[in-house]
């Protein structure tokens, strides 16, 4: 097993990461209290409930956005930081802003005039994104949340699934991450036991840890030891690829990513973010963090 420097990591989020980031680390690794999880979270909240301030990094707009609001929840449940005023108005500002068929756009127009990533762009319309609605149904249902957006959010989102035809390898992540966290067990292994595959048989996932790209890996579909996802993988691939985050870590302490660093802002804050994230990963998985 090739175990991380942890100390080498703690540094490095130290040195480079934002304090959000830094408060994770201190609660997943520490002995960190939930509250400052929960405030880091707050201060990317806007007055309509929503969360943007470049939470998500590529996103630099100050508007609210729903990844950066899928952000701000994941960091929340994922710390045990649940805030449920700050949830209220997140789902609030999720029904003020939701297209015609319910669940949330990958764009809002506040993105307007600001600096983000090429990829962040409207669709003709506005439609529901099955991205964004997947992975913040997938978290409010874990949580028992009740909201008249979430029940909108969720049918449209085993509709979505339904519907699958071509889907994009992020696509397929959201899928999972909402198969994986939403109550209804029995549904969500017999949908997965349909459209799981997809990922392989559209050479959506890549095996070998080693290949260059922006490319998917199983971990990105099957993080932990009871993904759904990992029944498609044997296990040496999954130990493969586990060993290679351990040896991913850089000279620096830190952790880095396979797409576009389109902004030195975003590199640096988006690399605070993973660290946490591949040390989370690999304690999950039994590897010493």
């Amino acid at each position: 097993m090739n175990a991380p420097d942890f100390d080498a990591a703690a540094t490095f989020v130290a040195a480079n990461a934002r304090v959000i980031d830094r408060r994770r680390f201190e609660r997943l690794f520490g002995d960190g209290d939930a509250q400052p999880v929960r405030d880091a979270v707050a201060a990317y909240r806007n007055a309509d409930g929503g969360f943007g301030q470049a939470l998500e990094p590529d996103c630099r707009a100050p508007g609210s956005q729903a990844l950066a609001t899928e952000m701000a929840l994941r960091i929340m449940d994922e710390a045990d930081a649940w805030d449920e005023a700050l949830v209220r108005g997140a789902c609030d500002w999720l029904a003020r802003v939701a297209p015609a068929e319910g669940g949330v756009a990958f764009v809002q127009p506040t993105l307007a005039g600001w600096p983000h990533a090429p990829w962040w762009v409207a669709e003709q319309g506005n439609p529901a994104s099955a991205i964004a609605t997947a992975l913040i149904a997938g978290t409010l249902q874990a949580r028992g949340v009740s909201h008249p957006w979430l029940d909108r959010a969720t049918e449209l989102t085993w509709t979505l699934i339904d519907a699958l035809a071509e889907p994009g390898p992020y696509d397929m992540r959201a899928v999972f991450s909402f198969l994986q966290r939403v109550p209804d067990r029995d549904r969500a292994r017999e949908v997965f036991g349909r459209v799981g595959a997809l990922i392989l048989d559209r050479k959506l996932v890549t095996l070998d840890p080693e290949a260059p790209g922006e490319v998917h890996f199983p971990l990105d579909f099957a993080p932990e030891p009871d993904s759904l996802g990992r029944e498609l993988f044997d296990e040496a691939t999954i130990k493969a690829n586990l060993d290679h985050l351990a040896q991913a870590q850089l000279e620096d302490g830190g952790w880095t990513f396979n797409w576009l660093a389109w902004s030195p802002a975003a590199e640096r804050d988006w690399r605070g973010f993973l660290t946490v994230d591949a040390l989370r990963i690999l304690r999950a998985n039994g590897y010493p963090a």
